[in-house]
């Protein structure tokens, strides 16, 4: 295992220093503690672990935020330790059982292309109501409004490979919004996240935790609405495009297959019809979607995915077109409304693929 270990601490007691034995104990031999504006009075915790060889404390003078000294360790990271697997993220009030965070550690070590989870069981009869409430309530709102299903929105416990610390170092927010931004980030950039089950651990009913309910819940709710509102308005967009470029693919099409090419056969002249609609309308569509959809003009490669994703959806639209158009006998503008109807189907699709396979790098929106 090769997996550096990062524990965020804001006035720790005795508990941080079981947590740095505990990781120890299972394995770690590289541990970072973010000492995140510690007062004098809890320097102790951080001055005792940092005798240890495997231990390293970073410093933040004035307190940051966990989200700000999570992106702190990051970097370090980055600049220090450039041949590691990844890293786990933990809290420091020793709610993470050590045999659960090397579970997690595992997992990213086994599974290098998503980041892991270590997600607690919410309906056992000992979860304080207040957090079983709010993990309820904001797990079904980024559900809804966010478009990311996770069971533990707000676990401290994760495992992110190597790779994603980059992109974990320019996500937003600063306190404890950061972690859910981090999970608004991923599903955006089309990167996947999975969840290791760990134990359920409240210690005085987490009486410690530096989370405000009402000033960090605003600040979680706020980014998960407001992502919400940029996704309608990317779907916006789309639409937008998409119905420009229907009806140039729907005019050419009406206007070459009803007037300018009668004397075909009618499945030539639908062909005919169907590609070049199709091929028009495809470059102002691409055009669009690429800076003002997605906005970046600078996705490689976008055009010969854009490419093979069009001429699948033009295969599919004349497939069904054709065998819609001999099963229902419709000649003419009639065939329009058929077309129209295989377009709209063939709509979400395009949407779904455009978003997460041809502009992979231009969807964090």
């Amino acid at each position: 295992m090769n997996i550096t270990a990062i524990v965020p601490s804001l006035n720790p007691d005795e508990k941080l220093m079981q947590v740095v034995e505990g990781l120890l104990r299972v394995g770690f031999t590289d541990i970072i503690l973010v000492n995140d504006g510690s007062n004098a009075a809890h320097l102790e915790p951080f001055e005792t672990a940092a005798e240890y060889p495997e231990v390293t404390v970073l410093t933040h003078e004035v307190n940051k935020g966990k989200g700000r000294a999570m992106k702190t360790a990051f970097a370090w990271c980055l600049e220090n330790r450039p041949n590691i697997d990844g890293v786990v993220t933990a809290d420091g009030d020793n709610q993470h059982r050590a045999e659960d965070i090397l579970r997690c550690a595992q997992a990213v070590t086994d599974d290098n292309d998503r980041m892991w989870l270590g997600v607690r069981d919410f309906s056992l009869e000992h979860v304080p109501a207040r957090s079983r409430f709010g993990n309820t309530l904001t797990r079904n709102i980024m559900r809804i409004f966010g478009g990311v299903s996770v069971s533990d929105t707000q676990t401290g416990l994760r495992a992110i490979p190597y790779k994603f610390l980059p992109f974990m170092t320019t996500i937003d927010g600063e306190r404890y919004e950061y972690e859910t931004e981090q999970l608004m980030a991923l599903h955006d950039h089309g990167w996947d996240i999975g969840e290791v089950v760990i134990e359920t651990v409240y210690i005085d009913e987490n009486q410690t935790s530096h989370f405000h309910p009402i000033r960090d819940s605003w600040k979680i709710y706020k980014l998960i609405f407001r992502h919400a509102f940029r996704r309608l308005g990317q779907l916006i967009r789309f639409s937008a495009s998409s119905l420009l470029a229907v009806l140039v693919d729907q005019g050419l099409f009406a206007l070459l297959n009803a007037f300018l090419l009668t004397g075909l056969e009618p499945g030539t002249r639908q062909l005919i019809a169907t590609l070049t609609g199709r091929i028009v309308s495809s470059v102002i569509n691409y055009s669009c979607n690429k800076r003002l959809v997605f906005k970046n003009a600078q996705c490689k490669g976008s055009l010969l995915r854009y490419t093979i994703l069009c001429g699948i959806q033009t295969v599919l639209s004349f497939g069904m077109l054709r065998g819609l158009t001999a099963l229902l006998h419709t000649s003419g503008l009639q065939d329009n409304l058929v077309k129209m109807f295989v377009d709209v189907l063939l709509f979400f699709m395009s949407y779904r693929f455009q978003k997460k396979w041809v502009f992979p790098d231009c969807n964090r929106i």
